[in-house]
């Protein structure tokens, strides 16, 4: 069974347990910077880059004691690029993201995960759903070639959630995303390395 399979059939089964506690449910705002061959990569005389974007995100946290929480959250965001070729000539590209992911939130000594108050590390797991398009056409996005593909990622990062009056809670995060699976750069699949960072609120 492939990897991305087994995780999605975790996030479920684990969501029914963790219902029963008190959940916290968060809305956000990501701003995705690439790094790496996602931010730049050439071989050949075929060069490709992708920019700078925004993502949203929701997420339901739940605590399993006053340090540890679970959160499952589901995002989407859409990268844009240019890839070059050895003739001159030059396309966009576009790498449209859907991800579903599982991690851990280890409040530190100053925080509480029941009350999603303080500093917190981010560890865990992404499924990455990617659709790669590439066109000549814009700013009206046409797309001639289409590829779809599924990945797994690691993310680890640092949050902040701030005290406010009433049950909810700005937050603050920063966080790498790092492509495990499916990385083949030469043929327009680079990997989806980027710094996260995300403001939010946690009810």
């Amino acid at each position: 069974m492939k990897s991305w399979i087994l995780a999605v059939v975790a996030v479920v089964l684990a969501a029914g347990p963790l219902a029963a506690q008190d959940v916290h449910l968060g809305v956000g705002v990501d701003l995705g910077i690439p790094t790496g061959d996602f931010s730049s990569s050439t071989a050949g005389g075929y060069s490709q880059s992708y920019n700078t974007n925004l993502g949203a995100r929701i997420s339901a946290s739940f605590p399993v004691d006053r340090n540890l929480a679970v959160r499952l959250s589901l995002g989407g965001t859409t990268f844009t690029g240019t890839a070059g070729f050895p003739d001159g000539t030059s396309t966009n590209l576009q790498d449209d993201m859907f991800t579903l992911g599982g991690e851990a939130q280890l409040f530190l000594a100053n925080g509480n995960a029941a009350r999603h108050i303080g500093s917190y590390l981010i560890g865990g797991a992404e499924v990455d759903f990617e659709r790669f398009s590439a066109s000549t056409t814009d700013p009206n996005f046409d797309p001639y070639a289409v590829a779809n593909r599924t990945r797994m990622a690691l993310v680890a990062g640092f949050g902040h959630s701030f005290r406010t009056y009433g049950r909810g809670r700005w937050t603050m995060e920063a966080a790498y995303h790092k492509t495990l699976t499916g990385v083949d750069t030469p043929n327009g699949f680079p990997p989806a390395d980027y710094l996260r960072l995300s403001v939010g609120m946690v009810f």
